[in-house]
């Protein structure tokens, strides 16, 4: 198979030949047709995580190995399967999207069904093994291949992550009445899905946050009732666009300055939900944390079990769709320079020329 893949930490992407898998088991050998271009495969690409005064978090430390095709949004068309995978409805040619974040299959975190939380084994696609930036993909077990009939494909991609991730930090911030602010910090790609579902949900007010000016009028666009420039006393800015200190915020960038930005809006019994990867560190006057009730939570990505009631509400009609930009998967690398330099409103989507 063909991959445009990491074969240097923070250098240009490769197009390479890798051994095309062949599927044992459960597992389930896909044809990539659509692979979304998220903010996580910058961190991968880069090799590392700011811990703030900690230092670094090392891809390498946590088992990346190179080369490595990136990618864990992903739809594809089924090729083969493995003997475990008979019986269970799998035939050539269907479109499936891909449940990424898989874990060692046994522990009890991966028989419920949350294997985005195993310590055990993390394995997920794009990450640890190869993703959706190839021209196939091998899914660990067919059980995490989701029928998407009347989606758009390309939207139904960033499910996978974007979607999902802030499906779960929602999730998590209940229960919030529908016309209390909910405040999300970042208008990429994640922003505005969880704006998008948001609305699905019936919420009545949400608050976008961000540097980026053209980004918050695509906030605007997608749903937003609320929009803060970030800068100077963001906290202020949020609590006077909002009426008041919120009880809800999700952190989708969670930097040194958002976190604290975000703690200093909450509201007494308010619950800050931390999302983002960009790195540095949270310094926490203690007293505050019983006195106001707060709560800080981290979120990451998301369950199978969340993906499919995702993908369910989304083919019930009640998600409005993303901003998104398709890119012939060759120009990877000129996509993911994009995303990096923050030129890219909603998603960038890799298809086959």
């Amino acid at each position: 198979m063909r991959a445009w893949a990491v074969t240097e930490l923070g250098k240009p992407l490769q197009e390479i030949e890798l051994p095309t898998p062949e599927p044992q088991g459960d597992e389930v050998l896909l044809e990539v047709t659509h692979a979304g271009v998220c903010h996580s495969d910058l961190h991968i690409w880069e090799g590392e995580y700011d811990l703030g005064t900690r230092g670094k978090l090392k891809m390498s430390d946590r088992g990346l190995k190179l080369p490595l095709a990136m990618g864990h949004e992903i739809v594809g068309r089924v090729v083969k399967w493995g003997a475990g995978a008979k019986g269970q409805g799998l035939k050539k040619g269907q479109i499936r999207l891909v449940f990424p974040w898989v874990g060692c299959g046994n522990c009890a975190r991966c028989k419920a069904d949350e294997e985005n939380l195993c310590a055990v084994k993390p394995r997920a696609l794009g990450v640890f093994q190869n993703g959706g930036y190839a021209t196939h993909v091998l899914a660990t077990h067919w059980k995490h291949l989701i029928p998407i009939d009347g989606l758009d494909p390309a939207l139904a991609a960033t499910y996978a992550c974007s979607g999902v991730t802030v499906y779960s930090a929602i999730r998590k911030l209940a229960p919030i009445g529908k016309s209390d602010p909910i405040v999300i910090i970042g208008a990429g790609g994640l922003g505005l899905n969880a704006i998008a579902i948001l609305k699905a949900m019936g919420h009545k007010r949400i608050c976008a946050v961000d540097v980026d000016e053209a980004k918050l009028a695509a906030a605007k666009e997608q749903g937003a009732t609320e929009t803060v420039l970030a800068g100077g006393d963001t906290a202020q800015h949020i609590i006077q666009a909002c009426g008041g200190p919120v009880l809800g915020i999700i952190d989708l960038v969670n930097g040194t300055k958002t976190a604290m930005a975000a703690f200093d809006a909450l509201a007494k019994g308010g619950k800050l939900v931390q999302v983002g990867l960009f790195g540095g560190e949270m310094r926490v006057p203690l007293p505050l944390m019983p006195m106001k009730a707060l709560t800080i939570q981290g979120s990451y990505v998301g369950s199978l079990k969340e993906l499919k009631a995702l993908v369910t509400l989304a083919q019930k009609g009640k998600i409005p769709g993303i901003p998104i930009t398709l890119e012939k998967r060759e120009n990877a690398n000129a996509a993911l320079m994009r995303l990096r330099d923050g030129k890219v409103t909603g998603r960038t989507i890799l298809v086959a020329s």
